[in-house]
């Protein structure tokens, strides 16, 4: 094989702590058995897992992805057709390093990879990704084992099943009517067993068939736009409460009854709240754009908050550092210490479905006690130099509490905000909170207005 420009890896890898946004076109068949062949190496296995996605592209990559794995004389475990939260289990029980090929939320044209070590833990900057990039960019074709590994076929599905309804009883969870948007994603391989296994709720289902084009709206469900036939099936039906997962099923957001979606701090606080009235004192993971009234309830709940830079690796690190039982991140990704450390939007649907069945209260009612604040949700802003805004902001801001933990923070007593370099763009990414809507309009406009000015 003759070595391909090494831009490619650089973007790829790059893209890779956002969760796989690359362009179908960077991410070819020739590049992914490199990165297979990466893979294999930095992780020292003798076997590992292997599942992906339903786009169209992502077959032939985990094709080539094997076929890189294998030529180091690897063993292959092929889960085939699976949410990425059903991988990271099957790496976490059989302590064994996997990978998917998914672009998780991303629009249909897009693939990528997702990683992790033996036991579900991440793979990121620092872990490994970087030696795998290295292999993958070096490898000349010429270092193939004589002993190519095998490929065993394992449906992980079942036993998956079996373990998130052992950490989330099904007899705790009520009559309720549940709304839920698959997206033609992944998640519907889940959630239509899932619920033949609790007999008392309804499941409404939309869009479960996974079909890689993604048909009837795109997998994002962070977009409000994405929601709207959701919205209309919770009003319509009358729905307790609206589930929308992403392309790859490791994400979900929440809509209350009356078609108003959640916030993921919103969500957080609630799941915490229902482990810590279980486990007094335990401790919880959340990232730094979460409401500060995330810290807030786990603090009036008795538990301990850990706060975190932004980003599925930093989290699911500090979640085995603290030894924590939960962890959040305001883009929905939901993390549980009884699930080796790692997201499921599963676990996080039936936690919100028993706090709701013990609450006896709609959801609309419930989530008041969580959201005294305005927050302004993510805001982007393109410039040219991110470094050069973030100074130029903590200059104007220097007379009040500064955190440069992951890009920088603010913290003006009643109000905070953070700004954030993207990874891959030129761009700045904008979080803010304030005690009103008025006094977040004016924080959000001075900054602004200080970012377009540099």
């Amino acid at each position: 094989m003759g070595s391909p420009d090494p831009d490619p890896f650089d973007r790829i890898f790059l893209a890779y702590d956002v969760r796989g946004r690359v362009d179908r076109g960077d991410l070819d068949e020739e590049i992914v058995e490199r990165i297979g062949v990466g893979f294999a190496r930095v992780t020292g296995a003798s076997t590992v897992a292997l599942g992906r996605d339903c786009r169209s592209s992502s077959e032939s990559l985990a094709a080539a992805f094997r076929e890189g794995v294998r030529s180091q004389g690897c063993d292959v475990t092929d889960l085939g057709l699976l949410p990425t939260e059903v991988v990271y289990y099957h790496s976490g029980l059989y302590g064994v390093p996997a990978a998917v090929v998914t672009a998780s939320h991303n629009p249909a044209g897009y693939n990528g990879l997702k990683f992790c070590h033996r036991g579900a833990a991440p793979i990121g900057s620092g872990s490994g990704l970087e030696r795998i990039r290295d292999v993958a960019r070096s490898w000349t074709g010429d270092s193939r084992g004589e002993a190519r590994g095998g490929v065993t076929g394992h449906d992980a599905l079942p036993g998956y099943l079996e373990h998130v309804l052992g950490i989330v009883d099904p007899g705790g969870i009520g009559a309720l009517r549940v709304a839920v948007d698959g997206a033609n994603g992944m998640a519907g391989l889940v959630v239509d067993p899932l619920f033949r296994q609790l007999p008392s709720s309804t499941l409404m289902g939309l869009y479960l068939e996974p079909d890689g084009s993604f048909p009837h709206h795109p997998a994002d469900p962070l977009n409000p736009d994405n929601l709207t036939d959701l919205v209309r099936l919770v009003r319509t039906r009358e729905a307790d409460v609206g589930v929308a997962f992403d392309g790859d099923g490791d994400r979900a957001v929440f809509v209350d009854e009356q078609g108003v979606p959640l916030p993921g701090s919103t969500a957080t606080a609630i799941i915490a709240g229902w482990f810590l009235a279980r486990r007094p004192g335990a401790r919880i993971v959340h990232n730094l754009i979460c409401s500060r009234s995330v810290a807030e309830a786990i603090r009036s709940a008795g538990g301990v908050p850990v706060r975190t830079r932004v980003g599925h690796s930093f989290i699911k690190a500090v979640m085995a550092d603290e030894d924590a039982v939960f962890g959040g991140e305001h883009s929905g990704h939901y993390y549980f210490g009884d699930n080796y450390g790692a997201d499921s939007a599963t676990l996080a649907m039936l936690v919100l479905l028993t706090v709701l069945t013990e609450a006896g209260v709609p959801l609309s009612e419930l989530r008041r006690g969580y959201e005294p604040y305005a927050m302004s949700g993510e805001i982007n802003t393109v410039v040219t130099d991110p470094a050069a805004a973030i100074r130029a902001v903590a200059s104007a801001f220097a007379g009040a509490s500064l955190d440069h933990l992951d890009g920088l923070t603010v913290d003006l007593g009643d109000s905070w905000f953070n700004v954030r370099p993207s990874n891959t763009e030129p761009l700045l990414r904008l979080n803010a909170e304030a005690p009103d809507s008025g006094s977040l309009e004016e924080l959000v406009d001075r900054v602004r207005r200080l970012v377009a000015s540099c």
